[in-house]
């Protein structure tokens, strides 16, 4: 079992989520993922480490609470526990000198972009980090990013904070006028599908780390299949990081959706079991 040791919200419907796990926490790099499940009756689900603690035993990630489980997880209290944390897992960001490094995400994601860009600066890079959100609300992990990034652009729909537009706009902008030599995507499909063009037609490298459906985590089950340069690639195993120039994202989209409909039908009974609940302890 593995107890929570901290769960606080960060902003509406996210939740940076604290797991006592140091047998991952020893051995995780940026880029890896962990594999959760919350009891024996539970789904395993993929979920990005945003920051480890490796003398504590701690890791840490945003939990974006849309579905059943995630859901769960939004809930879970300091103390209470989880059944299984499989970890780390995926190929770890390649770190490595590149010169000026440009990361790009929406929202909650930026959590998975913050160990990849600290590890970047780290190594000796110029890094730049573009953050897109529907509005100031939905914004996290900004004052973690200015912490070490040479520069930090907001992005909101509705221009409450930074300037009005979306990722990919402050991508083009910057591109126009700064030249990156990798530009690092990490976001929806759609998103990461267009800064792979931006990024291209600017003459950067590109890797994109892909949010494909996972059951095992070991590429054993072949769910989380992806065809990268007209091959076909185990996200889980081979990635999550690839060549967006050579992604086909638009297959990737078509298979995220295949469970839409059972995902809807098991939030919608798990809000039901909730509020049967709720009225029970009200009476």
């Amino acid at each position: 079992m593995y107890e929570i040791s901290d769960n606080k919200q960060l902003a509406p419907g996210y939740n940076l989520l604290k797991i006592n796990a140091p047998l991952v926490a020893a051995r995780i790099e940026p880029g890896q993922f962990v594999v959760l499940r919350i009891d024996e009756r539970g789904e395993r689900i993929p979920m990005t480490v945003c920051d480890y603690d490796r003398e504590e035993g701690i890791i840490s990630m945003v939990v974006h609470a849309v579905g059943k489980t995630t859901k769960r997880l939004s809930i879970l209290k300091p103390g209470e526990k989880i059944l299984n944390v499989a970890g780390p897992l995926g190929v770890p960001s390649a770190i490595k000198k590149y010169g000026h490094v440009a990361g790009v995400c929406r929202q909650g994601t930026a959590a998975a972009l913050y160990p990849i860009m600290r590890a970047m600066k780290e190594e000796g890079n110029r890094v730049t980090v573009v953050i897109g959100a529907k509005s100031r609300r939905e914004i996290i992990f900004e004052e973690e990013m200015r912490a070490f990034c040479d520069r930090v652009i907001i992005k909101t729909d509705d221009g409450s904070a930074g300037s009005r537009g979306y990722a990919v706009h402050g991508l083009t902008e910057l591109l126009k006028e700064d030249r990156a030599d990798l530009v690092m995507a990490i976001g929806p499909t759609t998103m990461m599908k267009t800064a792979s063009k931006i990024a291209i037609a600017h003459g950067a490298k590109v890797l994109v780390s892909l949010g494909a459906i996972m059951l095992d985590g070991t590429g054993m089950c072949g769910a989380c299949r992806v065809t990268v340069g007209r091959k076909t690639r185990f996200a889980c195993v081979q990635g999550p990081e690839f060549d967006g120039s050579l992604v086909d994202f638009d297959e990737l989209k078509r298979r995220q959706r295949m469970y839409l409909k059972a995902e809807k039908i098991s939030l919608q009974a798990f809000e039901r079991e909730k509020e049967t609940e709720t009225q029970k302890t009200d009476r």
